[in-house]
């Protein structure tokens, strides 16, 4: 199943390109609306999910590096053991790996994760999110359905 890697090299270009793309057309802080309740807006998030431990004093994006390395490793190994038939779980596990990697990617060399689209509802903004934290999301709710359905291999 480790031809699903494929899914997660998509991911990474995806994800990079799209960010570098922002980081050369917006300023910090910028925003371009685009839609009703969504809006580019380039911001650089140097915790995790929410911004969370984004003032801990720089030790966290080692932290953040590792924690996602080893949880990659986990996913690979994960990946590699499912049989030919979980085809949903090994693309839930694509997705995440990928979004992994891109985030992971963005700590290595700016020292925070690039973030650029930004949805609301009136005057509530959603945290500012990438291509990466959508396929962790997506990849991640697949996995849960994924839990809930028959496990028996096909004969």
């Amino acid at each position: 199943m480790l031809k699903w890697l494929n899914l997660s090299a998509v991911v990474i270009v995806l994800d990079q390109i799209s960010k570098w793309l922002m980081m050369n057309w917006l300023d910090l802080h910028e925003t371009v609306a685009v839609l009703p309740s969504f809006n580019l807006t380039l911001a650089h998030n140097y915790g995790a999910a929410f911004s969370f431990l984004a003032s801990a004093g720089g030790w966290q994006r080692w932290f953040f590096v590792v924690l996602a390395l080893a949880i990659s490793t986990a996913l690979i190994i994960w990946l590699k053991r499912l049989g030919a038939y979980a085809k949903l779980e090994a693309a839930s596990l694509a997705l995440i790996l990928g979004g992994a990697i891109g985030n992971v990617i963005d700590r290595l060399i700016h020292g925070y994760v690039i973030d650029f689209l930004d949805v609301y509802y009136g005057s509530y903004h959603w945290p500012a999110f990438n291509i990466a934290d959508s396929a962790i999301c997506v990849g991640a709710v697949l996995l849960i359905f994924d839990s809930f359905r028959s496990k028996t291999e096909p004969q």
